[in-house]
Order: C-alpha cells, then structure tokens, then sequence
C-alpha cells in the first residue's frame, strides 16, 4: 500500500459497526437547531485583518493556521473540540448514536475519529466555523477564546464538507446520513433553509450567478467495490439549487454523461470539483478513478476526460482505497490556466495544463487529500494525510516550493482572514 495509515483490512473493520448503523438508518431523524455554545460571547470586529490558511487535523481534532503564502510557516493551532467530553456523553447515552459514532470511526476514520472535516472564518475573522463528522455538528470557535460561540446539531449522524457564500454571510454544510444540505447565518448559527440531495451529499460550491451546488457520493463505506456492484452505490447525483430560494433548479445525473461519452466503466459519484473562472466548465474527479473529467456546463456534456498516471505501489484491489477515492483533490488557478490534482492514492500531487490536459511533474506525496490555491494565487496546496503536512507546489514550474508540518491527519486546507496578532487559541505555537 502506498501509505501506512491506509488499512487494508477495511471489510472486517466495518462489518459490526456498519451493519447495526443501517440496520438503524431507517429510524435516523431529526434536524438541527442552533445551540448557544458554553461562555460563548460576542466577539468584537478585529481592525486590522491578515490572509491565512485554515487545515482541519481531522483525527486529533485540532485545526492549524499557518501563512497563506511564502514559507507557509504555522501560526498558531486552534482546538476545534473543547466540549469533546460533552459531546461524548450525549453519543454513549444513545444507542444510535453510538452505533453511527462507531460507524463513522470504522468506515470513513478509519478507525479514527472524525473530529473536523471542513473550517472557514466569518467575515470579521473574530471566528472560525467547523464541521465535525463524528459529533454531527457545525460549531463557530472564538479565535482569541476558543470558546464556542454556537453549535448546530446536522440532521441525521455525520457532518461532512461545508462551502461558504461569495459574500461570506452563509456556509452551507452536508448532513450525510439525512441526504439535506443546511444553509446556516455563519454569524448566530440559524439555519437559513435546506435542501435534499442524493445518497450521501459531500462536495458543496456556491456559484456567482446565485446558485449552490451539491455533489452526493452514494455509499464509499462498503466493500462492494467491483464495478459491476456500482449500482449498490444508492442515488448519486449533482444538485442544484437556487441560493435564496433553495429551490431545485438542476438534477445532473453524470451516469447519463458518462454512457455518453462512451465511458460507461466509470463511476459516476463525484468527489471534488473545480469550475473555471468564468464558471462555464467543471473539472470533476470519481470515485475510483486515476484522472479527471472536463463537463461543459452549457452543452450539458462531458467533453474531455484525462487519466493520469498510476503509481506502481498502489494496491490493486479497490477496497482498500479510502472511502472509494483513487484521487481526491482538485483546484484551479485563479486565471484558469492550471490544475492541480492530489493523487490521493497513487501518492503524489500534480499540476495539469488545462488546454492540452498534460500534466507536470509528479510531486511525491503520502496520501494527499486536498487541494487548495495560496493567497498570492501562485501555488497549490496540498493535504499530505499520510506524513501530517501541508506541501505548496508552484503552479508555473509544478515544484514542490515548501513544506510545513501539521497535526494529525490534515485534510480539508482553506483561505481564512484572521485578526492580525492572532497567535493561537490552544496554548501552543
């Protein structure tokens, strides 16, 4: 296997906890509410802000900041869990929610608990606001306190991957057993309105023409992996909505697109995406796949695909793959002209012409798992799961440019303002 945190044993690991979870799905329910967090106080507006760069440790529950360009140094950590003996006497006072508590630690932790998948600031940088998979929340932390300054219990038993609006007032969030996206006022917590998805909502983007998209992955817990079990998978499928409204305004379904492209081998759940800057193409990547694919927006087609190369060391067998996931990680250039793909599983990063859909050199990394763009606009950054560091790769030479460690099991890497002499929440530099 390409990374030691990877198991190979998933099918044995999942089999108890998974099976009394979906035993158990069909009675899940519930919604959230905004929930006033313990010493939570009104933080008052920073007068002089500074770019950085949220990372979300997901298993040790930890978020680090570090300098959104030049050597990427670290700024400071925030702990992004400071009710965890709370929360966790909720979960082991309810027999469902523990048996999904566990779910989530033996499917998509991989044996770890899921602590933060996704962070962005609120406009006035005073906080920063996450999703925490394992505890089935969003939460806004003070930056200068680290106190909580609201909580928002997701329907269902597991957050998942947030967005945040243009404007920065809204941040939408996936409720990923409840198949609803929550729309939530990033300053108190209130939910603004929602919408249902397909199986399992994952990647969400809000669009500059007032719409918020919604990818949904189906099920990538299970070892029904072969390609002719892909219609276990459960519904998967793009939806968008109107942003004000939350109104359905467009179902994608990329099985359609795929057929006719004539790449009926491919799966059609679709991990994270990319648009060009005049938002008229979408690069996507699938479950299982070495490449990416280029979708045009106004013909309704998929016109390109790429497939990228595969590292000899990669295991084969498709079950030990991270929750379906072969690559997972894409962004683009601010002028539109680069991508730049984690390979997640093939353990290496890449920078990809976006004309001829050539790639660069291929940047060793252990276990990438996201891909965002610096402050400057010059780099990409990357998630290295496997080694806990965030690595910057140079979008016109595809160089590795800097490297700094993080906390455990860093994923999701976003661009935040913070105030300006903000050194850390947590006591540790």
């Amino acid at each position: 296997m390409p990374s030691p945190r990877t198991s190979s044993t998933r099918p044995r690991r999942l089999a108890a906890a998974l099976a009394v979870a979906v035993a158990l799905v069909a009675t899940a329910g519930g919604t959230g509410s905004a929930v006033p967090g313990p010493g939570a106080t009104e933080a008052p507006a920073s007068a002089g802000l500074r770019e950085a760069m949220f990372v979300g440790n997901n298993w040790d529950g930890t978020a680090d900041v570090i300098a959104a360009r030049g050597d990427f140094h670290r700024i400071g950590r925030v702990n992004v869990i400071p009710d965890k003996e709370e929360r966790l006497r909720e979960i082991y006072l309810n027999p469902i929610k523990l048996a999904f508590f566990l779910g989530v630690r033996s499917g998509p932790g991989e044996g770890h608990d899921q602590f933060v998948d996704d962070m962005y600031a609120t406009p006035d940088g005073s906080s920063m606001v996450v999703s925490r998979p394992s505890f089935a929340d969003v939460v806004s932390l003070d930056l200068r306190t680290g106190r909580i300054n609201w909580r928002f219990p997701v329907a269902g038993y597991r957050a998942d991957h947030m967005a945040v609006s243009p404007d920065g007032a809204r941040v939408a969030v996936s409720a990923s057993t409840a198949n609803t996206v929550h729309v939530l006022d990033i300053g108190t917590g209130r939910e603004i309105g929602s919408f249902k998805t397909g199986d399992k909502p994952h990647e969400n983007v809000f669009t500059s023409d007032g719409l918020l998209w919604n990818m949904s992955i189906g099920e990538v817990t299970t070892a029904l992996d072969a390609p002719w079990l892909d219609w276990t998978k459960g519904d998967r499928r793009i939806t968008v909505v109107d942003a004000t409204t939350f109104r359905t305004v467009r179902v994608i379904d990329m099985r359609e697109r795929l057929d006719a492209f004539g790449r009926g081998d491919l799966s059609d759940a679709v991990r994270p995406v990319a648009f060009t800057p005049d938002e008229k193409k979408l690069y996507l990547q699938v479950s299982f796949y070495n490449g990416l694919l280029e979708y045009d927006i106004t013909t309704d087609r998929i016109t390109r695909a790429k497939v990228l190369p595969g590292n000899p060391k990669t295991d084969p067998d498709r079950t030990t793959w991270v929750n379906d996931s072969r690559h997972h990680g894409l962004s683009m250039s601010p002028d539109g002209s680069k991508l730049c793909v984690a390979g997640t599983m093939d353990d290496y990063a890449t920078v990809v012409d976006r004309a001829t859909l050539q790639e660069g050199p291929l940047v060793e990394a252990s276990k990438p798992y996201w891909a965002t763009v610096s402050g400057d606009g010059r780099s990409c950054v990357i998630s290295e799961s496997g080694t806990d560091r965030v690595t910057a790769i140079d979008f016109a030479t595809g160089r590795r440019v800097a490297s700094v460690d993080v906390g455990d099991h860093p994923q999701r890497v976003r661009l935040a303002r913070i105030p300006a002499d903000w050194t850390g929440s947590d006591g540790s530099r």
